[in-house]
């Protein structure tokens, strides 16, 4: 890995970074922010040094200071990697990834891709080029909901494994917003034209005219019409128009034409990072919640 202060010669990075871990102690809380930023500069180099420190201390104070200066490093990191995601081609998967990855900055991603494209290998040879829209879906039913029994359910803010999708391919189970975006990832790995809406409240699926996906067409006022059917993401069953329609009609708000074009892989990340803050309220963890904000705003731009 590149130095960060690359015009500093590794033997005087060596020693400043030798005399800041032996001022993180210092009880001047100004000079420990100071050593502080200045250790977050070095970035993830300088981490196995401060993990070495944690080990090797027995006060507690000094410990959460390590930790804070650990999350400081990593959370800036992310920061940059949600930046470059951003700029580049914004892939789902690796975007879905890259949420788990504040909760788990060491992330193994290996067995979860693995699962995944032992998962859609199964759909694929279920599948058939002369099979409905429908039956396509039934397929896609049977082998992820009954053949490896995924469970999906309402978002529950108790839960944040729930949202990490690395952690939903490894149990199976998930939330709405978590079990949909898995459910995307598969139909974009078969070439289904299957995309996120935006219903209120809710994260539907829904299948399009793939025509009109690829001509960036919505239809305007009658933007149902490139829509077959919607797909609930908890059970992957099919539902119709005249769901959406009733669903509607409890929750007391007019259907509008932005509700049911299709959402991109930033909003919908920026979705999932926004859910996922709302499992930090407490005090203690609050800092979470405004860290995961920052990062869905980054993702406005």
């Amino acid at each position: 890995m590149q130095n960060f202060i690359s015009n500093v010669p590794i033997m005087e990075q060596n020693r400043e970074i030798e005399a800041l871990l032996h001022l993180i102690d210092d009880p001047d809380e100004d000079v420990f922010l100071s050593v502080q930023e200045r250790l977050m500069h070095y970035g993830r180099p300088v981490i196995p040094n401060l993990e070495n420190m944690w080990e090797n201390t027995i006060s507690e104070s000094v410990q959460d200071r390590i930790e804070m200066t650990i999350h400081g490093i990593q959370y800036r990191g992310l920061t940059a990697e949600f930046t470059n995601w951003k700029n580049g081609e914004a892939e789902l998967l690796y975007g879905a990834l890259l949420v788990a990855k504040y909760q788990y900055p060491e992330i193994q991603t290996l067995n979860a891709l693995q699962e995944v494209e032992r998962m859609r290998r199964n759909i694929w040879l279920e599948m058939n080029s002369y099979m409905t829209p429908l039956e396509q879906v039934k397929v896609m039913e049977s082998i992820l909901y009954n053949y490896y029994r995924l469970r999906g359910g309402e978002v529950d803010y108790r839960h944040p494994n729930e949202f990490m999708l690395h952690k939903v391919i490894e149990s199976k189970k998930g939330n709405a917003i978590s079990m949909g975006i898995l459910y995307l990832l598969f139909a974009e790995l078969l070439d289904l034209p299957v995309r996120v809406i935006n219903i209120p409240r809710q994260f539907v699926l829904a299948w399009f005219n793939p025509q009109a996906l690829f001509n960036h067409d919505y239809g305007g006022a009658s933007y149902t019409e490139n829509i077959s059917f919607y797909i609930d993401p908890n059970t992957g069953a099919a539902f119709s128009h005249r769901d959406i329609e009733l669903y509607f009609k409890r929750i007391e708000i007019p259907t509008k034409p932005h509700h049911f074009k299709p959402l991109n892989n930033k909003q919908i990340v920026r979705m999932l990072l926004q859910q996922l803050s709302a499992c930090f309220q407490k005090p203690h963890s609050a800092y979470k919640q405004q860290e995961l904000n920052q990062l869905a705003s980054l993702l406005d731009a």
